[in-house]
């Protein structure tokens, strides 16, 4: 599977540009999966569920499974997070993976910047960082696209993946 990640500052529009980039791949006929990090705790069950009830029992690992989709939820109860790698072992295999966050790991990625978030840009010291993507003009020693170039941000990925 090839691997590419979206990164930034909050608030800098890395969700949205993840989102685009989903559906402008699809639409090119790409099978396309994700990931996501989360730096705070975070619940995709809803108490008073019943999967919701089997993990609160104390299961390690429900599977909700429905005509539509299959979520599993696994409870770390105390043990490591699992690494980006050990994630991607868990993974269907797909032609492409786009993951938001996981700042420091080596794969890949596009910076998405917003000039009204007030960050500095983290590629000036991360080689991982291959473009960026900006709602304002930026100096850099990397490509820089607008931030809405969706298609021109999957070009420059596709080529670098060599897709």
């Amino acid at each position: 599977m090839k691997l590419y990640g979206v990164t930034g500052w909050k608030n800098c529009g890395k969700t949205g540009l993840m989102e685009r980039l989903v559906s402008e791949f699809t639409d090119r006929g790409l099978k396309v999966s994700t990931i996501k990090h989360a730096h705070h705790s975070t619940d995709v069950d809803q108490p008073g569920t019943d999967s919701h009830r089997h993990r609160m029992a104390g299961a390690s690992e429900v599977v909700l499974a429905s005509a539509h989709r299959v979520a599993v939820m696994q409870e770390l109860r105390g043990a490591e997070e699992p690494t980006l790698q050990e994630l991607l072992a868990r993974m269907s295999p797909v032609d492409l993976v786009l993951v938001e966050g996981y700042k420091h790991a080596p794969h890949p990625k596009i910076e998405a910047h917003r000039a009204a978030a007030g960050q500095p840009l983290i590629a000036p010291g991360d080689g991982t960082i291959r473009a960026l993507a900006s709602d304002v003009p930026l100096e850099s020693d990397r490509v820089v696209f607008n931030l809405d170039d969706t298609s021109g941000i999957a070009d420059f990925i596709a080529a670098d993946l060599a897709l």
